[in-house]
């Protein structure tokens, strides 16, 4: 039984937490992404997490004859930087983001975890048109 444990069981184990490792907490990559800032919400049903989405300039298609827009959808752990996020509805934003292999309940439903906000311009509104008075 001892050598069962030893060459089975414990090789085993270790296969399956490198494995978790790599899948769930090895940052693949990371970047920033730039856009007006759709959402953030805090949402669950057993995991309340922060999720976003951020709508990048341009168009895109996916097959022949549509049209879809760039869509960044994110979480975000840090609930600070939520409540921060929360406030710049509408604004353009370029998010620093960490990808994992795969998504975490407790960490959030994407697999792109926002971290830092990099920069914020301010909604700019359109000049108001003047209407010359009938004479």
């Amino acid at each position: 039984m001892k050598r069962i444990f030893k060459f089975i069981i414990i090789p085993l184990i270790i296969v399956v937490a490198i494995f978790a490792y790599f899948r769930f907490y090895f940052v693949f990559g990371e970047g920033v992404k730039s856009g007006e800032l759709n959402y953030v919400v805090y949402k669950g049903v057993v995991f309340k997490t922060y999720e976003g989405k951020l709508i990048q300039s341009g168009i895109r298609s996916q097959k022949a004859g549509t049209i879809q827009s760039y869509e960044f959808e994110f979480s975000v752990e840090d609930p600070e930087l939520a409540r921060e996020l929360m406030t710049k509805g509408g604004e353009t934003l370029e998010l620093h983001y960490k990808e994992y292999f795969g998504a975490l309940p407790w960490r959030g439903f994407t697999k792109f975890i926002v971290d830092s906000i990099v920069s914020a311009k301010p909604r700019t509104l359109p000049e108001p048109v003047q209407i010359p008075a009938q004479i």
